[in-house]
């Protein structure tokens, strides 16, 4: 089966970049380019391509605006091209959607076009894309917290933070062998940190996935998330996927 391309490009060198690029590919024809955000639009309603070459920066309308207009439903599978924009890398990183940074290689191309053909059809493409705008629009992640001890204020760095669990009205950070209140919610927090670095695995519980050593599955599908430092937490159905993909893909 031959895919049906688009590329959306502003530049006509990054637009004849993928049209070289996917020359020499049997099994993808490129079928129409788009030189704005809107003509993106237009291409992707009108004739329905399988797969679509989206730059990020674009005139009268980006391509996370591309995909707002269409709709997360009806976008094809999607391979987001974007020049160096940390927000945006933030926000694919933490969708876990693919995306290519220019310049780039023929290698990596090729493998973000494999990724790209297992994803068309797929029904959780949908899902990956509205995680998408949602991450667009968080605020730039905490890279510090101030937790009370005491009489004192002390701030602890995001970044030396293992694990946090929920604890009644506070949360329980666990920074190696100390452990720091805060009072807010778990899901207050889980908005605040690095969708990149933390993800939650259970309704009390957010780990740093640097942390994590190993992955044990349970009987009733649940699973215990080992940490370098052999602190266990359990991991629960509902989170699974989000941790999966975290820690680089199908386990």
């Amino acid at each position: 089966m031959t895919l049906r391309a688009l590329v959306a490009d502003d530049e006509p060198l990054a637009r004849e970049t993928v049209r070289l690029l996917l020359d020499g590919v049997d099994d993808v024809d490129l079928t129409w380019e788009a030189a704005d955000g809107r003509q993106a639009v237009d291409a992707i309603r009108g004739f329905r391509p399988d797969l679509v070459f989206l730059d990020v920066q674009m005139p009268h309308l980006d391509g996370f605006g591309v995909v707002e207009a269409v709709g997360p439903e009806a976008m094809p599978a999607t391979v987001f091209v974007t020049a160096f924009d940390d927000h945006a890398l933030r926000a694919f990183d933490a969708a876990a959607v693919d995306y290519l940074v220019k310049p780039y290689d023929d290698a990596r191309f090729a493998r973000a076009l494999d990724r790209a053909r297992s994803l068309c059809g797929r029904p959780d493409l949908a899902a990956s894309l509205r995680g998408l705008l949602d991450e667009r629009d968080r605020p730039e992640p905490a890279d510090r917290l101030l937790v009370r001890s005491g009489t004192r204020l002390v701030v602890v760095q995001t970044a030396a933070v293992d694990w946090a669990e929920a604890a009644g009205d506070y949360v329980a950070l666990h920074v190696g062998p100390q452990t720091h209140l805060l009072r807010e919610t778990l899901s207050g927090l889980e908005e605040r940190l690095d969708g990149r670095h933390f993800v939650r695995i259970h309704r009390s519980a957010i780990v740093q996935v640097d942390r994590v050593r190993d992955v044990k599955l349970t009987a009733a599908g649940d699973a215990k998330v080992r940490l370098r430092d052999g602190t266990e937490v359990r991991a629960s159905r509902r989170y699974w996927k989000d941790l999966e993909a975290r820690l680089g893909g199908a386990v």
